[in-house]
């Protein structure tokens, strides 16, 4: 039973510190990785006498007077071997040794009979006891729940998870770095604001109490990174995390990293270019090669991206129904016939989306850019000066998700006020995702905002490359409480 080993290691632990043996020590014996070791293996064995390497216990095999036995660290793993010859003390280390213990082993590297790169044994060093047991199999390998509720037992037992996170490192990287590399600022704006703007979401609120005020949990960056643009500055860009009250499914989280950057003096299809650039940049660092699976779908992001007409794609898909002219009464029964159970008080712009991702969307499984897109749900975008109805706007679509949506910005402060006027009424009808009016951004807007093209992406682009749902690719995503129904 779980419990009688919990007591066995704890009677192990009183036993080393009647020994007068920290085993929770402040720093341990560590010449270098294990995996410096190992590439190094005999350059090092024949240049030093003695090295010290550091690690978990992975494997124990006591065969009397000999114990052969596996340490790892994060960069790999190495044989131990301890001898009772060698280590005087090697019954004491038998006797509270455990599967899963930190330790630190001193002695000279050396190849066994088979050839096994190894080290022996001259002195061994606690570094942390455990007290409960690593599973030789992980029980929830088919129980996504408990995997994410106990992160740290995957990450301890399935090594693809740890690589797959080693990864989601080098692509906020890449990012960072191909933003530097064209001169982009990196910047840091405040989680806290007193207004959610810049996406339609529901914001989480909280309380200062010092101030005495609420304040929202940002929903984007892209308010606060436009006033810096005003401010002087051409190009930003920040990295950060963004908090949206939504619900959970493959693609959705409620708060995650985002990436928003801004670029003076161009428009969208510039920024379209770049970023195209920036995404196969980023890919091919993360992932090693520019093509990718999903779902069972080859897909290809080094080949030329096509540009797909909303307004063409949502009337093929449609029966011709076109979402610049239909009434809205037309798109609310088009979604009802579709399933999607659209409220009563969902105006124009949120039922086009609504038919839109569900007809047009889930078939866009190679990367493209969707251009077009009506200015009803576009209220920061600017509107295409040949085509009032339209924003200029592009979309990153593929497989089947928006992987990143960048506009040319609405600069004109008195449009921009009446835009956000007609979304705090689709607030006051009950739209709880509709646009909040920010009196200090529209201000701002009032000192001069230069043209400007702006985009933003989140983990989920991370997400797709590796084929999983959003929330597996996040360390430790929120989770419903277990005593809560």
């Amino acid at each position: 039973m779980l419990e009688d080993i919990i007591q066995e290691r704890r009677k192990k632990l009183e036993a080393i510190k009647a020994a007068h043996i920290d085993p929770y020590p402040a720093r341990v014996k560590r010449s270098f990785p294990i995996a410096h070791a190992v590439a190094d293996f005999d350059k090092i064995a024949m240049s030093e006498g003695s090295v010290s390497l550091a690690g978990r216990l992975r494997s124990l095999r006591d065969q009397g007077k000999i114990i052969f036995a596996d340490i790892e660290d994060e960069t790999g793993k190495i044989q131990v071997v301890l001898k009772e010859d060698v280590l005087s003390d090697l019954p004491f280390w038998r006797s509270v040794l455990d599967m899963g213990d930190f330790i630190s082993v001193t002695g000279p590297l050396f190849a066994t009979k088979r050839g096994e790169k190894s080290l022996e044994a001259r002195e061994l060093q606690f570094g942390g006891k455990t007290l409960l047991p690593l599973p030789d199999k992980w029980d929830g390998l088919e129980d996504v729940e408990l995997r994410l509720r106990e992160r740290y037992v995957d990450l301890l037992t399935h090594p693809e998870v740890r690589e797959m996170f080693m990864k989601k490192s080098v692509f906020w990287t890449s990012v960072r770095e191909f933003l530097q590399k064209h001169a982009f600022v990196e910047v840091e704006t405040s989680v806290l604001e007193p207004q959610a703007g810049g996406a339609e979401a529901e914001p989480f609120k909280t309380h200062h109490n010092t101030l005495n005020t609420d304040f929202y949990l940002r929903i984007s960056l892209e308010l606060q990174l436009k006033k810096l643009i005003v401010g002087g500055f051409d190009s930003v860009f920040e990295i950060g995390r963004v908090f949206r009250n939504e619900g959970i499914d493959r693609d959705h989280l409620q708060d995650f990293t985002f990436m928003e950057c801004y670029w003076a003096y161009h428009d969208y299809k510039e920024l379209m270019k770049l970023m195209q650039k920036m995404y196969q940049f980023t890919i091919e660092r993360t992932m090693g090669t520019l093509k990718t699976t999903w779902q069972g779908y080859d897909i290809d992001w080094g080949q030329p991206w096509p540009e797909v007409d909303y307004v063409h794609a949502f009337k093929e898909a449609n029966g011709n129904l076109n979402p610049l002219t239909a009434s809205r009464d037309e798109l609310f029964d088009k979604a009802k016939a579709l399933g999607l159970a659209p409220e009563k008080n969902l105006q124009k712009g949120r039922l086009i989306d609504l038919i839109y991702k569900k007809t047009v969307r889930p078939n866009l499984i190679q990367p493209c850019f969707l251009i077009n897109t009506p200015i009803l749900i576009s209220p920061l975008a600017k509107a295409s000066s040949e085509q009032p109805e339209i924003a200029e706007r592009f979309q990153i679509v593929a497989c089947g998700t928006e992987l990143g949506n960048g506009f040319s910005e609405l600069n004109d402060p008195l449009e921009q006020r009446r835009r956000l006027e007609d979304q705090m009424k689709l607030k006051e009808k009950g739209d709880a995702e509709a646009m909040s009016l920010d009196e200090d951004f529209l201000r701002a807007l009032e000192y001069g905002l230069p043209p400007t093209a702006g985009f933003g992406m989140s983990e989920r682009v991370f997400a797709i490359l590796v084929d999983r749902p959003v929330r597996e690719t996040v360390f430790f995503p929120l989770m419903r409480q277990k005593d809560k129904k």
